[in-house]
């Protein structure tokens, strides 16, 4: 579980039933070679089921998260970040928006949740992406002062 405190949204898909959400804690991340790695959760929330799964963001993987909005305003699927490595979440454009939660290669459980998205959604999960790039930029100059 990471800490709510040093933690901020990279997306929200969310109606007034149903949520899925993704938290990264921006701060001390794991360095593999070059690559930093960032602390996150994946949480679903509805009146059905309720869960959080952890998994692994890196720098790429949220260039990768802005190409995943630009297919889903162009109505296209994402999926981010690459299955396989750890959880990972698979989008469908449809009305209503489906959501898959996939927890593989642990259980190998999926989890899809249909959300009712309001206008805007797509504007406001461009702005959590950029929240996170700032606050990871400024978290990365502090730390080389």
């Amino acid at each position: 579980m990471i800490n709510d405190a040093n933690a901020l949204e990279l997306f929200r898909f969310a109606d007034p039933v149903q949520s899925v959400t993704l938290q990264i804690a921006c701060d001390a991340p794991m360095v593999a070679g070059e690559e930093r790695y960032y602390a996150a959760e994946i949480s679903v929330e509805s009146g059905f089921i309720n869960g959080t799964v952890g998994l692994h963001i890196s720098d790429a993987d949220l260039d990768e998260w802005g190409q995943c909005l630009d297919a889903l305003e162009a109505d296209e699927g994402a999926e981010r970040p690459p299955g396989g490595r750890s959880a990972w979440l698979s989008v469908v454009a449809e009305d209503p928006l489906e959501v898959t939660v996939h927890d593989s290669p642990s259980t190998q459980i999926a989890v899809q949740i249909p959300v009712d998205v309001p206008a805007g959604w797509l504007e406001d999960n461009r702005l959590r992406l950029e929240h996170v790039r700032k606050a990871i930029a400024k978290r990365r100059s502090d730390a080389m002062r």
